[in-house]
């Protein structure tokens, strides 16, 4: 490995190109004409133009990504997160063109990517999963004669789905029939595939995620876990780690059920194992993500280590260079996603930012992909920065994360900024007694 290829844009870009730089591994980005002006763009030792800002057009234009590997020089490709990250296809042709693609194989891409077979992969494995079905309902009549099955309440979900896009709670038939047809037809929108599946809805339910890690010569880690619980339209807004809900026996029988689960599928790389966890610490697999995760700087700071420097190792065939038992909690560690977007709508607010001035504080790290003028565009996602603030315990987390939030300056555009302090400050946060309600039943309280 020499020369990296980063098949992605904004501050997961920059944050690939800072560890590359020091292992001393050349850099190309590639980017679209709405990125020409940003930083990671100029940041890369080389950029390539890729195409028109759509992301069909762009980044997700392979035959445009290869070629510029090709024109470039470079030996690997690293896809960061979303995009062509979890695309087996990508991955396979990457492999096809002699590039290393840093990440799995893209056969466990192909099979961890499909939530149905993932569900089935992990039950035969004796990982725990939610009640559910085996096989996409097919017709609503299905869906229901399933969900009486189960019994309500129930999570419609699509099969290929992510970021909460094709995914309802149905409480009764009625609900369940009304959203099967909109769920189908937005899975089939984003995702070219309709399959829907029916599984228990879990009350009290808190998402809580294990890093894994595994390389080539069969070496499986955990590198402990995160609370993501605190989600808008089932997409993360605040993560933390460690968890302030577990206790050390069910943290070690979910990280336990981790390992299990990447061993059950041969995983190579860095990935995430996604569990649902009840109000009596029952947990449950969800699914699994064959990436870096936009939440791995809470483990990063938390344990202080360096994952994307851990993906490029396990790239070159290298082994794990840690055992388990080298793991350790050794701060607290809060992540906001900063984002561009109304902070009582959460739609999103694409402008210029006229002044941007992050927080420089002791213990605070900022991850960003902008800069004073930048034009927040509506093709891309809305976050704009993450920060991530530590400290020795979870209280001096969050008084930094607060000072950190009082003094972001970011003007130009409507930011969440507000209503992350919001949370920081709202008691149930501070308790650390929050579910992935919590956004809904404040709105339902400020009703």
């Amino acid at each position: 490995m020499r020369k990296v290829l980063i098949a992605n844009r904004g501050e997961i870009a920059r944050r690939i190109i800072r560890t590359c730089r020091e292992q001393g591994l050349g850099t190309v980005a590639v980017f679209s004409d709405a990125d020409k002006d940003i930083p990671f763009v100029r940041e890369a030792d080389e950029a390539v133009h890729i195409g028109p800002p759509p992301v069909p057009h762009s980044y997700l234009n392979v035959d445009a990504i290869i070629a510029a590997a090709k024109q470039t020089g470079a030996d690997a490709v690293h896809p960061g997160y979303g995009l062509l990250s979890e695309n087996a296809a990508f991955a396979r042709r990457c492999q096809e063109e002699g590039l290393l693609f840093i990440g799995p194989s893209p056969e466990v891409i192909a099979q961890m990517g499909d939530k149905l077979t993932a569900r089935n992969v992990m039950h035969n494995a004796g990982v725990p999963i939610v009640p559910g079905c085996k096989e996409p309902a097919q017709s609503p009549d299905e869906a229901a004669q399933l969900a009486s099955e189960i019994g309500y309440p129930v999570m419609l979900k699509a099969s290929a789905g992510g970021g909460g896009i094709g995914m309802q709670i149905c409480r009764d038939e009625a609900e369940l029939r009304q959203a099967y047809q909109s769920a189908k037809g937005r899975a089939k929108a984003y995702f070219g595939n309709d399959a829907m599946y029916i599984e228990r809805y879990v009350d009290e339910p808190r998402h809580i995620e294990v890093q894994i890690a595994g390389d080539i010569h069969g070496n499986v880690l955990h590198i402990l876990e995160r609370e993501c619980s605190i989600q808008r339209r089932h997409q993360k807004v605040l993560e933390e780690s460690p968890s302030p809900f577990l206790d050390d026996d069910t943290r070690e029988k979910l990280c336990s059920a981790a390992v299990q689960a990447a061993r059950a599928v041969g995983y190579t790389g860095v990935g995430t194992v996604e569990f649902i966890v009840d109000g009596n610490k029952q947990f449950y697999f969800l699914e699994m993500n064959t990436r870096l995760q936009v939440e791995h700087p809470v483990t990063e700071e938390m344990t202080g280590l360096d994952l994307v420097a851990m993906q490029l190792a396990i790239a070159r065939g290298e082994k794990l260079s840690f055992a388990q038992e080298d793991i350790k909690a050794i701060r607290h560690a809060i992540e906001l996603r900063v984002y561009a977007e109304d902070p009582v709508t959460f739609m999103p607010s694409p402008g210029t930012i006229t002044l941007y001035q992050p927080p420089q504080l002791e213990g605070v790290r900022i991850d960003d992909g902008v800069e004073t003028g930048t034009q927040v565009t509506p093709f891309y996602d809305p976050m704009i920065a993450k920060v991530i603030a530590s400290g020795a315990d979870r209280s001096e987390a969050i008084k930094r994360a607060k000072a950190a939030m009082q003094q972001f300056v970011l003007t130009g555009i409507k930011t969440n900024i507000p209503f992350l302090l919001e949370v920081l400050e709202d008691e149930q946060f501070v308790r650390g007694t929050y579910t992935t309600r919590f956004i809904q039943e404040r709105k339902q309280k400020s009703v």
